[in-house]
């Protein structure tokens, strides 16, 4: 009846016609500009036939759809208002088309359904899904909220509360879970999905299977007086700013959207949606998170480019050694048993195996507790690690992550002894995290197949693992290496050699524009509230006690070596250098900026500890309150600049792989989309003004030649 690149549309002998999706282009479907346009084909089509008495919705790849082509939203939000609603209407119109055939229509959900996807499956009668996909409206991870009727049917479907929780938490939804909750009829095992859609489809139509009273109730209003309708509004909106925050509108909005179209009907509440949807397209916080969206995809795409070399002498891992155990070294380890990978793991005691044996076990008794693993499982997977005190078995890997203290000449004879027992295509890393992996290499006879592998603590749950080229790593080692982070589960970032690398390098900028204010009497506590207020997790404060003061003030004398043009050593001790000498290393000690107990549930917090203050208003006198916007000022712009000189340098090849790097490394605020998009956001000009203003405090501030181009020309990063 009809065919195009992304769908199909069939009549069967027994008159019901089939709508198959299938994007010829794409590995997935998609609702892009072409689906949308070929659905509307399709339908006129479908209106025009005769003798058809139902309608099946499928797919014809391993997942329904997977949601709207979200390239297409960057030039949207740019658009105007009206350009904007008849873009969210099009595919609206089909929608409601599809809930107003004079048949019933069934869709059978063989794989994942998200946004768009999930959304036109809302508008069928009849759901089907198979017992290995999942459903979800997943764009509040986006910054905006549904745009094709899903803050509009789901919640006259399960209910306003449950749709709320889903709608704002964003997740993915299993098929029990989907079914609990009345968003779809039935689950079935995959080999069954079509014959059991088939069969429910053919009960409508032969009156067996009662579905207008449901199609009607998805036309009306929410069946709630205004008392119960002001009550879950209240609730859920409590609970919602409790988890969001501030800086993140969409969840609130999302809900308001669907309290003020609770007493319309379908049409005029889809306005309402619209007129949600499209306010939210507007904010900073949708154009930074569309934008993570996409530099996260480049960033996969990059990774998977770099492991080609694999086919034609990359050295593919199969199995691992951690050199150097601890909670660093049981990370690690733990992070290759979980992901399937064998692991050695070696040290020179058994305490050290004991902790790195611990950390690891202790990861799997948590996922055990919270049901996301069986504990037999757990058994099997901790097995996979092999603590030893010897190399033996150390010649049958096929990689070595050394992972012992962060001291040059210690690492060095590590990496040599570990190279002279592995065979000679084995790759060697180092979880270094500031130490020259070039200046490393010198003590290895086969170079080209060592790099840099830096994860970040705690290496279960950071995503980051910044890969650095020295300058005689291979480009099959470094193929090797980006192959063995994505079989970790990790995001890759691939890096030139420089002092700090990429996160640490641009992360002490950040820490010096923290030490720089502290010097001047600023009170750390406030420098913290304010970065918290900003949007980081923790304040620098805060941070330097989880990260480690000790191996701060280790770093501190690498940077400060190593770029000594920008870093300048102050005059006297640092703050991190002084709570060091006075052994206060952070949470890890117990005392650092500030000072940490249990409460009564037994979780570790933090409280004012007055011997740091004092400490402090000894060395740099009385603390005193500083202009919050001057505080965001000295510590952002010093980052971003040396993120610019990064750039400038080659350290790093794109603002999307810098941007993810800090996301996914340190933190940084994901509703600002990364370094690079607040820069933008801010506008480069402001960013050389703020950095003229500071200059005279550290050359750290000054802007660099390419910022003051770009920022004449009008540019931006993205």
């Amino acid at each position: 009846m009809y065919t195009g690149n992304t769908l199909s549309l069939t009549q069967h002998d027994s008159g019901i016609a089939e709508i198959c999706f299938d994007n010829k282009n794409e590995s997935v479907n998609k609702f892009d500009a072409a689906t949308v346009t070929e659905l509307s084909a399709a339908l006129d089509a479908l209106d025009s036939a005769s003798g058809v008495t139902g309608l099946l919705l499928s797919s014809a790849k391993p997942v329904f759809v997977v949601g709207a082509d979200i390239t297409e939203f960057v030039g949207l939000f740019g658009s105007g208002k009206e350009e904007f609603l008849g873009w969210a209407g099009k595919n609206n119109g089909n929608l409601n088309r599809i809930e107003e055939l004079p048949y019933p229509t069934a869709v059978a959900i063989n794989g994942f359904a998200l946004g768009g996807g999930f959304e036109v499956c809302l508008a069928a009668d009849l759901r089907v899904m198979s017992s290995a996909a999942q459903v979800g409206l997943p764009e509040i991870n986006l910054g905006i909220m549904p745009g094709w009727g899903g803050t509009v049917r789901l919640p006259r479907l399960i209910g306003f509360d449950t749709a709320a929780q889903w709608i704002a938490g964003a997740a993915q939804q299993r098929p029990d879970a989907a079914l609990a909750a009345g968003a779809v009829d039935a689950v079935v095992a995959p080999d069954a999905l079509r014959d059991v859609t088939l069969a429910m489809l053919g009960e409508a139509i032969a009156g067996k299977l009662e579905y207008r009273s449901r199609r009607a109730a998805k036309n009306a209003a929410l069946q709630l007086n205004d008392i119960e309708l002001g009550m879950s509004t209240t609730t859920v909106r409590a609970m919602i700013a409790g988890k969001a925050g501030r800086n993140f509108p969409a969840p609130i909005a999302a809900v308001d959207a669907m309290a003020k179209a609770a007493r319309m009907g379908r049409d005029e509440a889809l306005m309402v949606e619209a007129e949600g949807f499209f306010k939210l397209s507007q904010t900073p916080q949708a154009r930074a998170m569309v934008g993570m969206f996409l530099a996260d995809q480049y960033l996969g795409k990059t990774a998977k480019d770099k492991t080609k070399l694999l086919k034609s002498g990359g050295k593919k891992v199969k199995s691992a050694a951690v050199i150097g155990a601890g909670i660093m070294g049981g990370g690690i380890a733990y992070q290759n048993a979980i992901k399937g990978y064998p692991a050695l793991m070696k040290d020179i005691n058994n305490p050290a195996l004991e902790l790195g044996m611990n950390e690891a076990s202790g990861l799997l008794a948590k996922r055990v507790d919270k049901g996301r693993m069986a504990p037999l499982k757990s058994l099997q997977t901790l097995s996979k690690i092999r603590p030893t005190l010897s190399y033996e078995g150390i010649d049958q890997c096929d990689i070595a992550v050394e992972a012992v203290v962060e001291l040059e000449k210690v690492k060095k004879v590590v990496l040599a002894d570990v190279e002279s027992q592995m065979s000679d295509d084995a790759v060697i890393t180092s979880n270094t995290s500031t130490i020259s992996i070039t200046s490393l290499a010198t003590a290895l006879k086969r170079p080209q197949n060592f790099a840099g592998m830096h994860f970040f603590n705690p290496v279960h749950a950071m995503p980051l693992v910044e890969i650095i080229r020295g300058e005689k790593t291979s480009d099959e080692t470094i193929a090797s290496v980006v192959d063995y982070a994505l079989g970790l589960g990790k995001k890759p970032v691939v890096v030139n050699d420089c002092p700090g690398f990429l996160v640490n390098r641009v992360l002490f900028a950040y820490m010096f524009g923290f030490e720089m204010l502290l010097r001047e009497g600023a009170d750390f506590r406030q420098v913290d509230k304010v970065m918290e207020k900003w949007g980081w997790p923790m304040g620098p404060g805060y941070l330097m006690d989880v990260v480690g003061i000790d191996t701060l003030a280790h770093c501190y004398d690498v940077m400060i070596e190593g770029l000594s043009e920008r870093f300048i050593k102050p005059e006297s001790e640092a703050a991190a250098v002084m709570m060091y000498n006075a052994g206060r290393l952070g949470q890890k000690s117990g005392q650092g900026f500030y000072k940490y107990e249990q409460d009564k549930r037994g979780r570790r917090v933090k409280v004012v500890d007055e011997v740091a203050v004092g400490m402090l208003e000894s060395a740099f006198g009385a603390a005193k309150q500083f202009d919050e916007q001057e505080i965001i000022d000295r510590m952002m712009v010093a980052m971003a600049t040396e993120l610019v000189h990064c750039l400038d340098e080659g350290i790093v090849a794109s603002p999307a792989e810098a941007d993810m790097a800090f996301i996914y490394g340190v933190g940084f605020p994901v509703f600002r989309g990364g370094l690079c998009r607040w820069m933008d956001e801010t506008g480069l000009d402001n960013i050389c003004a703020a950095g003229d203003k500071y200059a005279h405090i550290s050359p750290l501030y000054a802007p660099t030649q390419s910022m003051r181009d770009k920022a004449a020309n009008g540019g931006s990063w993205y």
